[in-house]
């Protein structure tokens, strides 16, 4: 099961029924209507009940609306519904897939404008950190009342979270009581972007990869025959990604990364000076961008210096969302999706196909370790590993011991979300503190009472979305 490939639509097997498939965020910016495409690209979900939900009808509307289109131009019989009611979407689903973040980019903007004000500068700030863990506190409110509608309409379902942060957010949901896995591209990129580094053809290459969602870590990385190729990709990043040389001929990237690029890009395979070192010192390359990477640990973000040393192009995801065009993103979709209607290197769809068909699939999901997947990360943390999916829905693999300076660098990591999570589950207020104080990269920075200071005040930022027993 150490191997994926891309999603292809799977041979015409016929469900007993049209089953029905919940977006909830389906009006977010371009991603949940590449769902909606990659869903349509199996043929067993042509007819599928495609039930889209969103709070705001606004930006609802134009993806339903798109939808439509898609369906009419191909001649599907899928049938789309759209919805602001969420009990409603949930009753009798099938599966359901999670893509919302509460508070839009002005709750973002906090996530990543107060913690810079104190130097703590998050490229991204929605995985780890004071970013992650407030973008989770901040969705916990709509977690409780999905939880509590899908328990009684649609207990049986399979929930699909590729909210951010990861970890916490699936963690969670699968506390309360869902059956739920997360997913993420970035194995899915990272392994294509070090083929094409190496000029090895994908379908040739065989790997594997285990740890925690955006630091989960190439174990295995050969050609099929036995060929192992991690020599030659340490010689070819070290000769590639020296540290302080800015990378030039970079393609452009608007955070959309759910296609299999072909070429190296400012956000991942052109600017590897801090997944290469720390391959270099810990043995292994990691499945997450190095501006992504460089946020969750204590090594290169020190100041303004190490920053521009390590990542020399800047990759700023607020600012990329603040300008997102999205009607005009949403079109250049609908009109790509009319031309060819092919699936992502994204697993959702093939998720629900598996579900639906029975026809077995293998995908990298986030999902509890409670049963020891990796035996030397706790039974608490969230972990991504190999995951057989049919029609009894995902059932995780497990992986074993890592590496281990590999589980002590992703127990760094656990330990914050872990406490995130015990804080929305507990209410305790003090869990919100400790979680930001133990992220690996405010610990390097700040004393406790700026991290307190900090916490504080991104409290005050977020009073209104916040579960009430930890706004105090």
């Amino acid at each position: 099961m150490s191997q994926t490939t891309s999603p292809t639509a799977s041979p015409a097997t016929v469900p007993a029924r049209s089953p029905k498939i919940t977006i909830i965020g389906a009006g977010g910016h371009v991603f949940p209507f590449r769902l909606v495409g990659d869903v349509l690209s199996f043929p067993a979900l042509r007819s599928a009940h495609l039930c889209l939900m969103d709070v705001d009808p606004a930006k609802l509307g134009p993806v339903a609306d798109a939808t439509r289109k898609l369906v009419a131009h191909h001649g599907l019989g899928a049938r789309v519904e759209e919805t602001t009611d969420r009990r409603a979407a949930l009753a009798g689903a099938d599966v359901v897939i999670i893509t919302f973040q509460v508070g839009g980019v002005e709750a973002y903007r906090h996530d990543v404008e107060i913690p810079r004000r104190y130097g703590v500068d998050q490229t991204v700030g929605d995985t780890l950190g004071p970013g992650g863990v407030f973008r989770f506190l901040r969705s916990v409110p709509a977690y409780d009342a999905i939880a509590a509608d899908a328990l009684e309409v649609c207990p049986d379902a399979v929930f699909v979270n590729y909210a951010n942060p990861m970890a916490m957010a699936t963690a969670y949901l699968n506390a309360k009581g869902l059956r739920t896995v997360g997913l993420c591209h970035s194995v899915q990129g990272t392994t294509r972007m070090l083929a094409r580094t190496l000029g090895v053809p994908y379908e040739e290459v065989d790997y594997l990869c285990a740890g925690i969602n955006h630091q989960a870590w190439v174990l295995r990385f050969r050609r099929r025959g036995g060929e192992d190729l991690y020599p030659r990709l340490r010689e070819v990043m070290a000769e590639k990604h020296v540290v302080g040389r800015a990378a030039g001929g970079l393609a452009g990237d608007r955070g959309d990364h759910s296609g299999a690029a072909d070429d190296a890009s400012v956000y991942e395979g052109g600017n590897e000076q801090v997944r290469t070192t720390l391959m270099n010192a810990f043995g292994y390359f990691e499945t997450e961008s190095s501006h992504h990477a460089s946020e969750y640990v204590p090594y290169f973000r020190k100041d303004p210096a190490a920053v521009e040393r390590y990542v020399p192009q800047r990759w700023d995801y607020y600012e990329i969302c603040a300008a997102h065009d999205d009607r005009g993103d949403l079109d250049a979709q609908l009109a790509r999706l009319q031309e060819e209607l092919t699936p992502s290197v994204e697993y959702g769809a093939s998720i629900v196909n598996s579900v639906v068909t029975g026809v077995p699939s293998v995908v990298y999901g986030n999902v509890p370790n409670a049963t020891g997947l990796i035996t030397n990360l706790p039974s608490d943390a969230c972990v991504e590993v190999p995951c057989l999916v049919d029609a009894g829905g995902v059932q995780p693999t497990a992986v074993g011991a890592l590496p281990p300076q590999l589980a002590a660098l992703n127990r760094t990591n656990v330990n914050v979300q872990t406490l995130a999570v015990q804080a929305a589950l507990t209410g305790e207020r003090e869990h919100v503190f400790h979680a930001v104080a133990l992220d690996p990269l405010t610990g390097a920075l700040l004393t406790l009472e700026q991290v307190r200071a900090m916490t504080e005040e991104l409290v005050e930022a977020h009073r209104d979305l916040l579960p009430p027993a930890l706004v105090g």
